[in-house]
C-alpha cells in the first residue's frame, strides 16, 4: 500500500447508494469498486451487513467484499448495525468493520431501534468475536459516534456526552473511535473543539478519522479542519452522493474528487489519479443515468498546468 498523507476512505458504495432509491446491478458495482481502486483509493466501504428487506441496496454486500478482497492492496470496510452483522462481515471476510452509535439516542432508536445501553452491550460482543479471530485475519473494529455535532430529531447534542461515549465504546473494546456529522450540522470551530476533547479523553492514537456530510456546505472546510488539526482519514463520496435514511434532512458526504483536489493543492499526498478518478465517475454515471452527481472539480477540471500523479 502507497504511503499518503491523508487516507481517503470511499463511503459511495455504501453510504451513497443506500440513499438512492434505485438498485446498482452488482456487476455494475464490481466494475465502480475496481475503477476507484486503480484511481488509487485504498480503502473503500462496499457496503452494510442489513437485513435485505431495510436496504436492499446493498443486499450483495457480502458478495463485493469476497471481490473487493481480490484487488491487491485495497482495504475493505462494511458497516454493521448490531453483532450479527458483525459475524456476516468476518465471515465474508471484511478488513474494517464499523458501527454506528448514534450520540443522539433518538437517532438510534430509529436507525438501530436501541438505546445507548443496548449498543455498547453490542459493541462489547464485537469486539469479543473480532478478538477470538486468529491475529492474521483479524479485522479492525471502529465505532462511529453518529450526530456527534448535532441531530435533525432531537436537535443540539451534548459534547460531554459525545466524549463520555467514546471512553465507553473504547471501554467495550473497539479499537478506534470516529466522529461523523451525520446530519452536516458541524462547524470548523465547534470540529476543532470537539476533536480536542475527544483527544484529552482518550489519546490521538484512538481518534483518527471524520465523517462529514455536506448538508449546508461546510464539508470541505470541516475537513480542512480536522486535517490541520492532525486527522489522518476523511471519509468521502464519489459525486457526493450520500445521506442517511435515519436523519431527516441529511444530504450528502465530501464529494471525493473535490477533496482530492483540495488536498493534493496543499501539497499533501492522497496516492490517488485524478483521471482515473473521474473515469471512476463515468463508470458509476453509466450504471446510474439520472442520479444527480455533485463537484466542482470533475466539472470544471484540473486547472492549467496543475497535475495530480
Amino acid at each position: 500500500m502507497k504511503k499518503v498523507d491523508i487516507l481517503i476512505s470511499e463511503v459511495g458504495p455504501r453510504d451513497g447508494l443506500q440513499s438512492l432509491a434505485g438498485i446498482m446491478p452488482t456487476a455494475a458495482k464490481k466494475q465502480w469498486i475496481n475503477a476507484l481502486a486503480a484511481a488509487g483509493i485504498q480503502e473503500i466501504e462496499v457496503g452494510s451487513f442489513v437485513p435485505a428487506s431495510v436496504l436492499p441496496q446493498l443486499a450483495d454486500t457480502a458478495e463485493l467484499v469476497a471481490y473487493g478482497r481480490t484487488i491487491a492492496g485495497l482495504q475493505i470496510a462494511v458497516l454493521v448495525p448490531n453483532l450479527r452483522g458483525a459475524q456476516g462481515a468476518i465471515a465474508a471476510g471484511a478488513h474494517k468493520i464499523s458501527i454506528p452509535l448514534s450520540v443522539s439516542e433518538a437517532h438510534s432508536l430509529r436507525n438501530v431501534k436501541r438505546t445507548h445501553a443496548q449498543m455498547l452491550d453490542e459493541i462489547a460482543a464485537i469486539a469479543e468475536l473480532v478478538q477470538a479471530q486468529p491475529s492474521a485475519t483479524r479485522p479492525y473494529f471502529e465505532v462511529g459516534l453518529s450526530t456527534a455535532f448535532g441531530c435533525s430529531l432531537q436537535g443540539p447534542v451534548p459534547e460531554l456526552l459525545v466524549v463520555q461515549l467514546a471512553e465507553a465504546a473504547l471501554k467495550a473494546g473497539c479499537d478506534e473511535v470516529g466522529l461523523s456529522d451525520t446530519t452536516g450540522s458541524a462547524n470548523p470551530v465547534q470540529l476543532r473543539r470537539l476533536i480536542t476533547q475527544v483527544w484529552s479523553a482518550v489519546g490521538k492514537d484512538k481518534l483518527c478519522g471524520v465523517h462529514l456530510h455536506n448538508t449546508r456546505g461546510q464539508g470541505l472546510a470541516n475537513a480542512l479542519a480536522a486535517i490541520e488539526m492532525g486527522i489522518t482519514t476523511v471519509d468521502a463520496s464519489m459525486g457526493g452522493i450520500g445521506g442517511c435514511p435515519a436523519a431527516p434532512g441529511a444530504s450528502g458526504n465530501i464529494v471525493t474528487e473535490d477533496l482530492v483536489f483540495l488536498l493534493e493543492a496543499m501539497g499533501l499526498e492522497t496516492g490517488i489519479n485524478f483521471e482515473a478518478l473521474c473515469a471512476a465517475r463515468a463508470v458509476f454515471a453509466d450504471a446510474m443515468p439520472g442520479t444527480e452527481l455533485y463537484g466542482f472539480t470533475p466539472l470544471a477540471g484540473l486547472p492549467k498546468g496543475f497535475e495530480i500523479n
